[in-house]
């Protein structure tokens, strides 16, 4: 059998941790290659390491061909639907296997956007009468679009993954902005999700070093990130503080419009005592 390992797949999902391997590489050895492995055509799709072991040590293996493949964006989304339903994928893992889901998934709905107007413009243009009819027609938005991707907010990627938004938000700022070697800390689980996006804010330099320190010098850093963040609020805070040791209160929308009310009413006060002086006068001149 001709099978045809890509490397573009195998590396597609994170490889196996050499614990892992180690495992899987026991438990073949004692009860064969259970599970058969998935082609498309030639190509192997999924069972990249069971193929290894089984080839190392001469062990035969079953294969099922996929039926529903037309692409290798096909082959990606249900690599990636297989994993985010495994058990011993982290946070992490799933939570980058559904933001390139999303990916796709938008590039797929505006390439076929683009297809269709390319299509409805070279129809008109070539004088199609239905397209005409069509053109003229009024159009509600829906027809002939491809279905919204599932995964278009953050709470979609949030539940495709099993976790929070807010993991999720950590991410991507994990992607965004951390270092190699801090993206490899959080793979590894060295450092939380909420550590390295944290981290992350740091320059890319200052990154390395941190992480070449180690698991408590990173916690360190992301402590310090974190102080450096609050300490606006804590300049606010003195500030008041200060207002109150003058013996000012605290300026805030209630007490704002208490001090309104009151300075209305002194002036009240003051315009009735003018008044009553007034006819006060008026009253000893008739006199």
């Amino acid at each position: 059998m001709n099978i045809i390992v890509k490397e573009e797949l195998k590396a597609y999902i994170d490889p196996l941790t050499p614990e892992e391997h180690e495992a899987l590489e026991r438990s073949i050895l004692a009860e064969g290659c259970r599970d058969a492995l998935v082609l498309w055509g030639d190509v192997l799709v999924d069972g990249h390491n069971r193929y290894g072991i089984c080839q190392k040590h001469g062990l035969p293996f079953q294969t099922i061909q996929h039926p529903h493949f037309k692409s290798m964006e096909d082959v990606h989304l249900w690599m990636i639907d297989q994993h985010l339903g495994r058990r011993s994928v982290s946070d992490f893992q799933r939570g980058v296997l559904a933001l390139r889901k999303k990916e796709i998934l938008t590039e797929r709905r505006s390439r076929k956007l683009a297809e269709s107007a390319e299509q409805m413009a070279s129809q008109t243009a070539s004088g199609d009468a239905g397209a005409a009819d069509a053109a003229e027609a009024p159009w509600d938005g829906q027809a002939e679009l491809p279905p919204v991707p599932a995964l278009n907010t953050r709470e979609a990627v949030a539940r495709a993954a099993r976790i929070s938004a807010a993991q999720v938000q950590q991410i991507e700022k994990i992607q965004k902005s951390a270092a190699p070697e801090l993206v490899a800390a959080v793979r590894a689980g060295t450092v939380s999700l909420n550590t390295a996006a944290t981290v992350a804010a740091l320059p890319v330099e200052e990154q390395q070093a941190v992480v070449a320190a180690g698991k408590d010098e990173i916690k360190q850093a992301a402590k310090r990130v974190r102080q450096s963040k609050a300490k606006p609020k804590e300049g606010a805070a003195e500030g008041d503080e200060k207002l109150n040791s003058a013996g000012l209160p605290p300026v805030t929308a209630e007490s704002a419009t208490e001090a309104q009310i009151k300075a209305l009413q002194a002036r009240v006060a003051e315009l009735e005592a003018e008044n009553a002086a007034l006819r006060g006068q008026l009253a000893a001149l008739q006199g």
